[in-house]
């Protein structure tokens, strides 16, 4: 009796069985109807892998959202994709023919943790304002775009809190660079600590491009075609710790720019490689900054490129006797001495001009009265022959007279 009651325990659980679960699909525990319900369910996940929904991935983007990142790289993309994910914080959108960066380009509503991003390497040439109006950017790059058009408001109209940007070979149009340093000298972007403004060309920089930028500490200008520093002022940076001036065409740095430089209590790496040195008397105040400071990095390695004679040799071992500077020389002092002593000269000879006529006067006032007599004589005679002329009967006379 014992053994024959086990038998209806797991009958009854095998009667349970199908109450608790579904089964899809035919065979024993199957439903009718079930097949239907299950089907309804699983189509809306097989749908969802196979297409974006709202907050996903674009098509032609690789999405991370763990690393909240989204990389759209080399997918021939003409605008910016409309679809991005709301959890994005580093986007990179390189590599595409990508010309145009509209107002709204990147939504501030849609991406409001956005702070990092690379839009290097397309064909971008205008950058409308409000084009980068977002909340956290903290790091832009546009490299290798040629820039033809840039907004001074391309940050928005209030202040924007990027601190990183990368303009490596994007500033070959000068009308960028003067919307660069307006947009740069308004205050917007004060946050800014890091600028990279590297292989453009550039020969001159705008006056007072780095003024409104007190938190800069990082400024790159290497590989450009920099002749002269006299009209970039470097004051208000005091946070500055790294200026890199690197193959530029520098041929010297004068006493005022030096001047600035000692100033900047955080500067204490300048990079000054790869210029065009000329040693001659206008490149001792350089060199005796170079002997006293720390500031340069490599500065045993910086040489003269020209005159001939002094090519190639170091700067820190120049010396006066070298250069030949026992008198100075000042072009301006020289040209106002010559000035002077040309109006010296003038008034000396008008002086002397003068007290000629003044002890001559009697005999300048007989010459005078001569010329005056003989003047008056001649005139006389044109006005006898004139009278003559416009009398017949006297034209008769002296016709006959003649005769």
């Amino acid at each position: 009796a014992a053994r024959s009651r086990p038998p209806p325990r797991r009958a009854a659980r095998s009667r349970r069985r199908p109450e608790g679960k579904v089964a899809c699909g035919a065979g024993p525990g199957a439903m009718p109807g079930r097949g239907a319900l299950c089907l309804g369910l699983l189509l809306p996940v097989l749908l969802g892998s196979g297409s974006a929904q709202p907050g996903g991935c674009p098509a032609l983007c690789e999405c991370s959202e763990p690393a909240k990142t989204v990389k759209c790289v080399n997918r021939n993309l003409t605008a910016v994709p409309p679809d991005l994910p709301p959890y994005v914080r580093s986007l990179f959108i390189t590599g595409n023919p990508l010309t145009h960066l509209p107002a709204g380009a990147f939504p501030a509503q849609r991406l409001p943790d956005l702070a990092s991003l690379n839009l290097s390497g397309n064909h971008l040439r205008t950058v409308e304002a409000g084009a980068l109006a977002l909340p956290a950017l903290r790091q832009l790059d546009l490299s290798g775009n040629a820039l033809a058009s840039f907004s001074p408001q391309a940050f928005g109209e209030g202040g924007s809190p990027l601190e990183e940007l990368a303009l490596r070979g994007a500033l070959r149009d000068h009308g960028v660079l003067l919307s660069l340093a307006a947009l740069l000298q308004s205050g917007t972007l004060r946050n800014l600590s890091r600028l990279e403004l590297a292989d453009n060309g550039l020969l001159l920089l705008p006056a007072g491009m780095f003024t409104a930028l007190p938190a800069l500490r990082q400024l790159d200008l290497s590989n450009n075609s920099l002749v002269g520093l006299r009209n970039v002022s470097f004051q208000g940076l005091g946070q500055l710790q790294s200026l890199n001036l690197s193959d530029n065409s520098l041929g010297v740095l004068w006493n005022s720019t030096l001047a600035q430089f000692r100033s900047l209590p955080a500067l204490r790496h300048i990079v000054l490689g790869h210029n065009t040195w000329v040693c001659d008397c206008a490149i001792e105040d350089l060199v005796a900054w170079l002997k006293e400071s720390d500031q340069v990095e490599g500065k045993e390695a910086l040489t003269c490129a020209s005159p001939d004679k002094m090519l190639g040799k170091a700067l820190l071992k120049i010396n006066g006797s070298d250069l030949n500077c026992s008198v100075p020389i000042d072009l301006p002092s020289q040209l106002q001495t010559s000035y002077v002593f040309l109006g010296i000269v003038l008034a000396l000879i008008g002086a002397i001009f003068l007290l000629v006529l003044y002890l001559n006067r009697k005999g300048i006032k007989k010459w005078m009265h001569n010329i005056r007599d003989a003047c008056r004589d001649h005139m006389e005679g044109y006005h006898y022959r004139y009278e003559i002329n416009a009398d017949p009967r006297l034209t008769n006379l002296s016709s006959n007279s003649d005769v």
